[in-house]
């Protein structure tokens, strides 16, 4: 029995045809196109993969690295204050008129002795620090609680 008369395959028939004919490779620009667009996506995942893994690595090396000891001391120890200007010799007294050298302050490198009759003493507010290396209780670093 033949099978022509199957309205079925009839359209089956007509679809492949005209999908067939309809159906035409694209231009090679399209193509270029199409190529090029997954080609920077490709590239774009795997500098975004690379950043990750950077910043992952970084991540867990300073959680790895020994944090900060305290505040970074000075590689050298300050130099001395400057005197003050009470403490300057008195000008001389056997000229009555200035002299270059007589307006300019000294150029030593020591700071000149202190006298104790003119220069008063001075007073710290902080406490001298313990020998032991332990804090005294008026040094602690959590601030007094109030009276309740």
């Amino acid at each position: 029995m033949p099978d022509s008369h199957d309205p079925l395959r009839s359209l089956f028939r007509e679809a492949a045809s005209a999908g067939q004919s309809a159906s035409t490779t694209p231009p090679v620009a399209v193509i270029e196109r199409r190529g090029e667009r997954h080609r920077r996506n490709r590239i774009v995942g795997i500098a975004a993969a690379c950043l990750l893994v950077l910043a992952g690595s970084g991540a867990a090396l300073s959680a790895f690295l020994p944090e900060d000891s305290g505040p970074v001391l000075p590689a050298t120890t300050p130099s001395p204050a400057a005197p003050s200007p009470t403490s300057a010799p008195p000008p001389p007294s056997h000229s009555t008129t200035p002299t270059l050298n007589s307006l300019m302050p000294p150029r030593n490198t020591t700071p000149p002795p202190a006298r104790s009759s003119t220069v008063p003493a001075r007073t710290t507010t902080a406490p001298p620090p313990s020998s032991t290396g332990t804090v005294e209780p008026s040094m602690s670093a959590t601030p007094p609680q109030p009276l309740r």
